[in-house]
């Protein structure tokens, strides 16, 4: 009986479980400066939500819209890219420059055509194969 009950549990708890990805970054930088040139927010909808964010934290005045992609997202770019693709003020980059691509991401991400990093997607059936049932 208790197992019937623990089953029925785990069988309701099974549906508030979403499922994992887990997303590693491999590569290195070919230093084209698309990353730079070509960014997203996901919690910028307005330019007026994106100037209050330059207000509020002033070293996002480095980056500027540059356009809508093909679904309306804002495209943003940084002001220090030479046109070699290079960062002009590297030694004073943002840390959100100097750690990407972060090795371990939370969320399916998409690089641009040409970079040398690639995003390989980890789901459950790798779980499985890499921890074996014992």
């Amino acid at each position: 009986m208790i197992n019937l009950i623990m089953n029925l549990i785990n069988e309701l708890r099974s549906y508030f479980v979403t499922e994992k990805m887990e997303y590693e970054v491999v590569g290195e930088c070919k230093k084209c400066g698309k990353c730079c040139n070509y960014m997203y927010s996901f919690d910028t909808y307005t330019e007026q939500e994106f100037k209050f964010m330059q207000a509020l934290f002033p070293s996002y005045k480095r980056f500027y819209i540059k356009g809508k992609d093909e679904d309306g997202n804002f495209i943003f770019a940084c002001k220090y890219v030479s046109k070699e693709g290079l960062c002009t003020v590297y030694n004073k980059r943002l840390k959100m420059c100097k750690i990407y691509p972060n090795k371990k991401i939370l969320y399916p991400a998409k690089l641009h055509e040409g970079c040398g990093y690639r995003v390989i997607e980890k789901d459950f059936e790798d779980y499985l194969k890499t921890h074996p049932k014992k």
